[in-house]
């Protein structure tokens, strides 16, 4: 199958590590070979990517590269071109998604638990195995997933990070119908979530906390009861907030916001350091008293994301969507960092 493919293909890589400043180029476009699938892969021709601010995690080195150069991405839409050995023939010229979990031992007490996403030789796709930021990828035929029917290629992929990671962090969040939910940065995951709550939790007020102007606006268009900056008091104490943030001022914020009980879910792979300082307000009696618990969300299972597809029809959920080439991955990337987000970026290829 892969002599009808191309023999090379474009890649946008991560060659070295450092702060995004406005005008830099952290990726660049090389011309490589085209991967071969070992035993047990899948080859890929990408049809799209969707961007996630975990790529500036691994730009910024938050959360690095297993290795130098490295092509990210890991919202991945992708038709299968090519078989490695043992591989099944029912994936032969099947559109697949791909998410963050790449591989997991399949052998420690977190996978056989369903935990995968907790175990130790978790491998991340597009951070410690190429992703897809590139017209070709290679991916373990038991790590992709069938899409449902019904829903737009293109708009399905950011479902499989911010949307499968969204359902993850919302059933954390232990949430009965009626109980009121924040939600604390409005961006890809947020936009989704919001969506999965009012169909879960018909009866719940949903409050939204971001910084932007024009993310406080789209979350009233989807229907949010309330909406404020990151600081600002909702105006009923919250059952369960949902942080999407990178920073610390939500996390301090949303926990003075929390009822008695309540829970605050951060999703965010790391924090950056630049408000360190915000931690110096934090107050027992204000903050965390009363049994208000703190917990985090680490990638995703692949039960996640096939749950999060099976919801998304079931809404059916559409994410709102910007496409770019390719080649201007550097530009959508820039986008997330200024805010300037309505949705989620999705890359685009051209074989």
């Amino acid at each position: 199958m892969t002599s009808e493919v191309a023999l090379t293909m474009l890649a946008m890589r991560i060659h070295a590590l450092g702060p995004l400043i406005e005008g830099s180029e952290p990726l660049r476009a090389d011309t490589l070979s085209l991967p071969q699938p070992a035993r047990g892969e899948l080859l890929l021709a990408v049809k799209a990517c969707a961007v996630c601010h975990t790529e500036l995690d691994e730009i910024e080195g938050r959360t690095p590269p297993a290795r130098l150069p490295m092509t990210p991405g890991h919202q991945v839409i992708g038709e299968v071109v090519g078989l490695g050995r043992d591989c099944r023939e029912k994936w032969v010229n099947k559109t697949v998604g791909v998410a963050w979990i790449h591989s997991a031992c399949g052998d420690c007490e977190y996978c056989r638990a369903g935990l995968e996403n907790l175990c130790g030789e978790f491998v991340g796709c597009g951070r410690d195995a190429p992703g897809g930021y590139a017209q070709y990828m290679c991916v373990p035929q038991d790590f992709v997933y069938e899409l449902p029917s019904g829903l737009d290629e293109i708009a399905v992929a950011p479902l499989l990070c911010a949307g499968a990671v969204g359902y993850r962090v919302l059933s954390l969040c232990e949430l009965g119908d009626g109980q009121p939910l924040g939600l604390t940065g409005f961006g890809a995951s947020g936009h989704l979530v919001l969506q999965m709550a009012q169909h879960l939790y018909p009866s719940s007020e949903i409050c939204v906390f971001a910084r932007s102007e024009k993310e406080r606006a789209f979350a009233l268009e989807l229907g949010a009861h309330w909406v404020g900056d990151t600081a600002d008091r909702p105006p009923l104490n919250l059952q369960a907030i949902i942080d999407t943030t990178p920073a610390w001022l939500p996390v301090i914020s949303a926990l003075a916001a929390l009822r008695p009980g309540g829970r605050l879910v951060i999703n965010a792979i790391g924090k950056e350091a630049a408000d360190h300082e915000v931690l110096l307000d934090l107050d027992y009696d204000r903050h965390l008293w009363r049994e208000k618990t703190l917990t985090t969300v680490a990638n995703v299972t692949r039960r996640d994301v096939v749950n999060c597809l099976e919801l998304a029809q079931e809404i059916p959920l559409t994410p709102t969507v910007k496409t770019f080439p390719l080649a201007q991955a550097n530009e959508a990337l820039h986008e997330i960092r200024r805010g300037h987000i309505r949705g989620a970026n999705v890359l685009v290829m051209e074989q």
